[in-house]
C-alpha cells in the first residue's frame, strides 16, 4: 500500500486499527471528533468494537475493564474531555494495565477555544490524575510520524503496562498530509498472563487492582513503578536535534510549533545565523541529555510553544543554568509566526 492522503485525526484511527487496537471508547469534542467517526465505521470490519460511551469519564473506566482482559484499547479525546479522564487514568496506571490515550489539545484554559494550542504540557507530562504515576508522551510533527508513534505507542503500552499518550494539538488532527502505514520495528511482546481473561481451569483467577490498604504494601507498589519509570528513561527517550553544536541560538519546539521553527531556521540560514534545532519527540521521558550537546558559543536557549510556556520548565531544568534560557509563544489559538521566531533568535543574539 502506497500513500494515502488523509486528515490526521483519521490517519491516527487507521494506524491504530492497524496495530490491533479492537476496543475504542470515547465521546465526542471538538477538534478530534474524526478520529471516534472513523472508528466508529472502520473498526467493525476488522472485528473490533466501537462504543461511544454516555461521557468520558465512562469512557476511560471502559478502557480500564478492556485492558484489563489484555485486549489492546484505546481512547481519545480533546482537553477539557482528557481532564475528566484523569481519575481513570490515575487508576489503569496504578493497575499497570496498557492502553492508548490520543489527546488533540484544543485552547483552555476551561472550554477555550477549538484552536490548535499546546497548553496540556503540564497535564500530559506531570501525570495529570493524583498520586505517583507517569505514561508516556509522544509528541509527532507530522501525520506521518503521527502514523508510525501510535503504532508503537501500542507496544510500548504493552511492554511497559501502562499508558501511553499521544499529544498532538488540533493542527495535527485536521490538517491532511500523505501517509504510508509501513511495518513498526518489531519488539518481543510479553505474555499477558496478569489479564483477567479467564483461567481455562489451569491456574487461580486473576485480580486486578489499585488499591492497596496496607501502607508498607503500597510504598513498594510505588517503587516498583518507580523503577519501571526510570527504565523507559533509559530505553524510551526520543529526541530530534539539527545543528545544535554549532549554532548561534538553539530553538527547542514540539510538535507542530517545531514545523515552524524549522521555517524560522531556513529564513536565518539565508542571513547565515546559525540556528539549532532540539525537538522533544517523547515529552516524557524529557530528552535532557539532548541540551549538553549545546556548544560553547551559543548565545542563548529559545523556547517556542502555544501555550503561555510550559515546556520551558523541563528546558530550564535540562539548561541548568549553563545559557540564558528565553520564551516566545503564542496562544489561545493562535499560531506564532516563522518571521515573529526570527525576530526572536535575532534579539538574542544581539544581546537584547
Amino acid at each position: 500500500m502506497g500513500k494515502v492522503l488523509m486528515k490526521g485525526n483519521e490517519a491516527i484511527g487507521a494506524a491504530a486499527i492497524k496495530a490491533g487496537c479492537r476496543y475504542f471508547f470515547g465521546y465526542p469534542i471538538t477538534p478530534q471528533n474524526e478520529l471516534p467517526e472513523y472508528m466508529s465505521r472502520e473498526l467493525p470490519k476488522s472485528g473490533g468494537v466501537f462504543l461511544q460511551a454516555e461521557s468520558e469519564v465512562a469512557a476511560i473506566n471502559m478502557v480500564y475493564g478492556a485492558a484489563g482482559s489484555g485486549a489492546r484499547v484505546m481512547t481519545s479525546s480533546s482537553s477539557p474531555g482528557i481532564s475528566l479522564k484523569q481519575e481513570g487514568i490515575s487508576y489503569i496506571a496504578g493497575a499497570q494495565l496498557p492502553c492508548v490515550i490520543v489527546n488533540i489539545m484544543r485552547g483552555g484554559p476551561g472550554l477555550g477555544g477549538i484552536q490548535p494550542a499546546q497548553a496540556d504540557y503540564f497535564q500530559a507530562t506531570r501525570g495529570g490524575g493524583h498520586g505517583d504515576y507517569r505514561h508516556m508522551v509522544y509528541a509527532p510533527s507530522t501525520l506521518q510520524e503521527a502514523v508510525q508513534l501510535t503504532m508503537e505507542a501500542f507496544d510500548a503500552a504493552d511492554i511497559y503496562r501502562m499508558p501511553v499518550m499521544l499529544l498532538g494539538d488540533g493542527m495535527i488532527g485536521q490538517m491532511m498530509e500523505p501517509v504510508e502505514f509501513r511495518e513498526v520495528e518489531k519488539r518481543g511482546m510479553p505474555e499477558k498472563s496478569w489479564a483477567t481473561c479467564g483461567t481455562k481451569g489451569i491456574r487461580r483467577p486473576n485480580i486486578i487492582t489499585s488499591l492497596f490498604l496496607d501502607p508498607k504494601e503500597l510504598e513498594k507498589h510505588n517503587k516498583r513503578l518507580m523503577d519501571k519509570y526510570e527504565e523507559i528513561r533509559k530505553k524510551e527517550t526520543r529526541v530530534e536535534t539539527i545543528g545544535v553544536e554549532e549554532a548561534d541560538v538553539v530553538v527547542t519546539a514540539y510538535g507542530t510549533t517545531a514545523r515552524i521553527v524549522k521555517e524560522a531556521m531556513e529564513i536565518c540560514r539565508t542571513e547565515n545565523i546559525k540556528v539549532g534545532l532540539i525537538r522533544p519527540v517523547t515529552l516524557w521521558p524529557f530528552p535532557e541529555k539532548a541540551f549538553d550537546l549545546i556548544g560553547h558559543g551559543c548565545k542563548g536557549v529559545l523556547c517556542v510553544e502555544m501555550s503561555m510556556g510550559q515546556m520551558l520548565d523541563d528546558v530550564k531544568i535540562a539548561v541548568n543554568g549553563r545559557k540564558p534560557v528565553s520564551f516566545f509563544g503564542r496562544m489561545g489559538g493562535m499560531i506564532p509566526e516563522p518571521e515573529e521566531i526570527v525576530a526572536e533568535i535575532k534579539r538574542i543574539i544581539g544581546g537584547v
